[in-house]
Parts: structure tokens; C-alpha cells; sequence
């Protein structure tokens, strides 16, 4: 019995580090929705130029800091990669969605869908085969608790956790926190919440609505960014088609929380992260995918503007 708690445990832990990816994928989804409500299919493919940013970043300025710290070459390549992407999701909204605000709404979405199929072929011409990211941590395994076999028969049970699983969770919740508090608590925040509500009315209030739209799009891009960065230091091997599946999971994740809601893509990104992790203990891995998506439906059939969401206002 105590076995099986302690590898349940393991297991969170890990579903943890997953859930954190998840949720900073989401957050990029939900903020374009809460502002343009629009999804922006382009978002997964800047989560995959993360990982590739972070591998190129990392061969670059590695070498030419070896006298500094390990976990500041860290953060500096993070700042980085969130900045380097961050700028190209801006730049993608000026150039491919801001011309189509005002048309319909299938236009944009294939345009977002063709900006990721354009950016997956692009990296996939430089790239055509499957790239590995070096480490930049010494990843150390902490042993927090050892239960030893009762029959004396096999081995005994480690409970444990990586350096770099402290790292990815530590790291997301901090980016987490900062966006919760730039929404709630600043001026730019207060912005894109009114946008959200009344785009038609705030540009009589003298907000610059193209700005906020482009850094919201900076922002979310930015995170999906991190993101990359972290999936890719915790799975080394990288390929440009990594976006797809899990842009899509990470997408599902940002509506069973509530599109739009930034505290439900984070609730929705640990939701999935834990479905993943745990359905593999209690069944064969096969069925991984087949439990997470029908769990998910299930929650969107009773909550069907999520677990966070609400339904739109309606003005008549």
C-alpha cells in the first residue's frame, strides 16, 4: 500500500512539470480569445520556435559566459527566447491578423492556421531533422523519501525530484503570478480587460486598442515561448513538429478551463498535466490520450464555457 502511494506521488510530481508547460501554453491562447476573441492556431508553432530559440541561444551564449553562474545563463536565455518570440508573435498579429479585424471570421482563422503551417515549413527547411537542446543545469536527483520492500524482495522505492523539475515548476509559477498580477493590479491590465468587455466603446476613452492588442500578442507569444524553453530542456529531443500535438492539448486545456479566463488556462493547463500523467498508472499508456480527451468532454458537456468561464454578454 505504501508502494503505491509512493509511486502516486511520483507520479504528481511529474504531472505537476506537465501541467506547468500546459498552462503557460494556454495563458497565450486565452489571452488573444480574451481580447480579439479570436484563436490564434499560429500560438503552438511559437511554443515549437522556443525550444529551437533556446537550442540556437544556447550555443551562442554558453560558451561565451563560462565564468557565470549556470542559473543566470538560464535566465538570461530565457529573457531571450521570451523576447525573441515574444517580438515575432507581435509582429505576426501586425502583419497577418490586424488586416483582417474586420472581416470575417473564418478568414482569420485560416490565416492563423496558415501563419503556423508557414512557420512549421520554414523551420523545417532549416531543421530537417530532429535537434537535441544541451543542458544548461547540472539536473541533480533529490531523494526525498525511501521505502524499503516489505517481502525484502526487490528493490527499494525512491521518491524523487529533479533540479530541472523544480526549475520548469518554479519557473511557471512565477510567470504565472506575473501575469495574474499585470491583468489585475496595472494599468495596461485594466486595458486589455476593457477591451475584452467593449472594444467598440474604449477607443472613445483614449486607449491606444492596437497597442494593447500587440502586446497582448507580444506577451502571450512571449509565455508560449518559455514554454518551448522549458518542454525542451525537459525533453531534449525537438522537431518542428512538435507544435502541433501540443498546441492542440495545450488549446483543449485553455477551454476546459474557460477560454478567455487566465486563472481557467492555468486550472485547465494542471487539469490535463494530471489527467496525462496519473491515466497512466491506472491503465496501460495506449489509453492515454483516449482518457484525457474523453474526461475533458465530459467536463465541457456540464461546463460548457469551461470550468473558470461565462458564458458572453449579450446586449439587447
Amino acid at each position: 500500500m505504501l508502494h503505491d502511494l509512493l509511486y502516486l506521488a511520483q507520479q504528481t510530481i511529474n504531472a505537476l512539470q506537465q501541467g506547468s508547460i500546459y498552462a503557460l501554453i494556454a495563458l497565450g491562447y486565452s489571452m488573444v480569445y480574451g481580447v480579439l476573441t479570436m484563436i490564434n492556431f499560429a500560438h503552438g508553432d511559437l511554443f515549437m520556435l522556443g525550444a529551437f530559440a533556446c537550442m540556437l541561444l544556447a550555443g551562442v551564449v554558453t560558451p561565451l559566459l563560462t565564468a557565470v553562474p549556470p542559473i543566470l545563463v538560464f535566465i538570461l536565455i530565457l529573457l531571450m527566447v521570451m523576447a525573441v518570440i515574444g517580438f515575432l508573435g507581435a509582429f505576426i498579429e501586425r502583419v497577418a491578423y490586424r488586416p483582417l479585424r474586420g472581416a470575417p471570421r473564418v478568414s482569420a482563422i485560416i490565416t492563423a492556421l496558415g501563419c503556423g503551417l508557414l512557420i512549421e515549413s520554414l523551420t523545417l527547411v532549416i531543421f530537417p531533422y530532429s535537434q537535441s537542446i544541451p543542458p544548461l543545469l547540472a539536473n541533480r536527483t533529490f531523494e526525498l523519501m525511501k521505502v524499503a520492500d516489505p517481502a525484502g524482495a526487490g528493490a527499494p522505492l525512491t521518491l524523487t525530484i529533479t533540479a530541472l523539475q523544480i526549475l520548469i515548476i518554479r519557473v511557471a509559477i512565477v510567470l504565472m503570478v506575473a501575469l495574474d498580477f499585470l491583468i489585475r493590479k496595472t494599468r495596461y491590465g485594466m486595458a486589455m480587460r476593457a477591451i475584452s468587455f467593449d472594444a467598440r466603446t474604449v477607443p472613445l476613452m483614449g486607449i491606444p486598442v492596437d497597442r494593447i492588442i500587440s502586446m497582448t500578442f507580444l506577451i502571450g507569444a512571449g509565455l508560449g515561448g518559455a514554454a518551448g524553453m522549458l518542454y525542451g530542456l525537459a525533453y531534449p529531443v525537438i522537431a518542428p513538429s512538435m507544435g502541433i500535438l501540443v498546441g492542440w492539448k495545450a488549446f483543449i486545456a485553455a477551454v476546459v478551463g474557460g477560454i478567455g479566463s487566465i486563472r481557467g488556462a492555468v486550472l485547465g493547463g494542471f487539469i490535463l498535466g494530471a489527467v496525462e500523467v496519473l491515466a497512466v498508472v491506472f491503465f496501460e499508456s495506449t489509453y492515454r490520450d483516449l482518457i484525457s480527451y474523453s474526461l475533458l468532454l465530459v467536463i465541457l458537456i456540464f461546463k460548457p464555457y469551461g470550468l473558470l468561464g461565462s458564458a458572453p454578454n449579450q446586449k439587447v
